[in-house]
């Protein structure tokens, strides 16, 4: 039940205009953290997107022929507005996610803003060919230049922070964009295009909120140019096959399935403290959370009992409990998905720490550790996408690798060792487009984001995220 008077109801934001749906409906937001109805948003439709594509059309002319400074001033100047409303910011996040509002400022405010910051730099800072003469008397130049309208869809695990990974580097580029936030997490998506309004003009940032079937909308509205996704597998290969039809460029960030690989000579101490937390974060909602955990044979056990242990310790909370150390599940439907994989787990797997749903109000779920899996496995195959950590052992490098790679996905991995060759000969063999030595999880706004395989293909963070938004021409002379 809600208290209709008490909810908050969103709008789109479309040409510089807060308005609702063309036809009224709309969307419950439910807190993961308490399982009540908190607001409504707009279930936008093939109108809505339609507007919001054409005012983002109707930008881009004026915006692609700003200067890389003025493009550089409006992004410093959202970043400032961040910072200056850190707690209404905070409030639209943790109410959506039900994550602690302390690891939220502490950890992710910063890192979004950062980003912003960063790409204002890149702005100015585009990267071309000297111009020269490869025939006589014809002098060659290379151009930059924006794609154009952009869609971008964002997942629900970290709406703002992947809105800004989306909207920084195509607006330093000069595109203008159209956002779709997940529909149970639009709320800080909307309030950033809000923010973002003062130092934009009109049409530059659209938010349209809605369910699949707007994004479908969206991806397949004409005007749109590129189309950039953060989200499932599945719904990449949708948003392929649809792109395919209008010869759309794409820029997947899919799912992910990292494994952890901790040697003998590994600090074990170190490895555990660090991988008991990371995994976690974030109720292990996280495309490179360190999911599955391949062990030397010879420490496996003491390394699980000492995993286990401290997985057993970690705290979930809702956003007030400034003890947790990761929230609930995003939705029921997560949740839901998470007790499921769980309930389908073979006979020879062995739950050595949680398994189960906390018999409290929310979505909340046990940090969980399964040991006894085979690789063929589900659990070990699949983006559990929630607390749960596999750990398997292995014999030598060569099977380490083999099992590492043995996923469908290619996002990120670790390895912990004390042996600088060993690392090396890691970072050259694992298949994925992030490896860490002795940590994991970290990202830098200057360094590349992405994967390969069904994580995806395109880059968010650094130069080739901002690359990735332009379109190069050749001009002769």
């Amino acid at each position: 039940m809600a208290d209709t008077d008490r909810l908050t109801t969103l709008l789109n934001h479309i040409g510089g205009q807060d308005v609702p749906a063309a036809s009224g409906a709309t969307l419950r937001l439910i807190a993961p953290a308490s399982g009540l109805q908190h607001g409504l948003a707009p279930l936008s439709g093939g109108e809505d997107v339609d507007a919001a594509c054409r005012a983002a059309q109707r930008a881009f002319d004026g915006w692609s022929a700003t200067t890389p400074a003025q493009r550089q001033t409006a992004l410093l100047r959202i970043a400032d507005s961040l910072e200056r409303q850190a707690d209404a910011v905070a409030d639209a996040e943790v109410t959506d996610t039900g994550k602690p509002r302390v690891l939220f400022l502490m950890d992710e405010l910063p890192a979004v803003v950062d980003v912003l910051r960063y790409f204002a730099g890149t702005a100015r800072n585009l990267p071309g060919a000297a111009a020269t003469e490869y025939t006589p008397g014809r002098t060659s130049v290379l151009r930059r230049e924006p794609v154009g309208v952009c869609a971008q869809i964002t997942p629900w695990n970290y709406p703002l922070m992947m809105a800004v990974w989306k909207i920084a580097p195509a607006l330093a580029a000069g595109n203008t964009v159209v956002l779709k936030p997940s529909d149970t997490t639009p709320t800080s998506a909307v309030l950033l295009a809000r923010l973002a309004s003062e130092h934009l003009p009109a049409g530059v940032l659209n938010v349209v909120c809605g369910d699949r079937d707007t994004g479908r909308s969206l991806v397949s509205h004409p005007f749109v140019r590129l189309v950039a996704v953060t989200g499932s597998v599945r719904a990449g290969q949708e948003i392929a096959t649809a792109a395919a039809a209008d010869l759309k460029r794409l820029h997947l960030e899919l799912g992910g399935n990292a494994p952890v690989l901790v040697h003998k000579d590994a600090d074990l101490d170190d490895a555990v403290a660090q991988l008991s937390s990371l995994a976690f974060y974030n109720a292990g909602q996280d495309c490179t959370a360190a999911t599955r955990i391949l062990v030397d044979g010879r420490i496996h056990d003491t390394f699980l009992a000492a995993f286990a242990e401290q997985a057993a310790g970690r705290r979930p909370g809702g956003p007030d409990d400034e003890r947790a150390d990761f929230g609930p599940l995003a939705s029921p439907a997560q949740l839901t998905s998470v007790t499921d994989l769980l309930a389908r787990l073979p006979r020879h797997a062995e739950v050595v720490a949680g398994g189960r749903p906390l018999e409290r109000p929310g979505c909340f779920h046990a940090a969980t550790v399964i040991a006894g899996v085979r690789q063929e496995d589900e659990i070990v195959q699949s983006e559990v996408f929630g607390p749960v950590v596999t750990v398997q052992p292995f014999t030598d490098e060569a099977e380490a690798f083999r099992l590492a790679n043995g996923v469908p996905q290619g996002l990120a991995a670790s390895v912990w060792t004390r042996d600088h060759d060993r690392a090396m000969r890691a970072s050259r063999a694992l298949r994925t487009g992030i490896v860490w030595v002795n940590t994991h999880g970290t990202t830098v706004s200057e360094m590349p984001h992405g994967g390969v395989g069904h994580s995806g293909y395109g880059s968010d963070l650094s130069l080739a995220g901002l690359l990735d938004y332009t379109q190069v021409k050749h001009v002769m002379l």
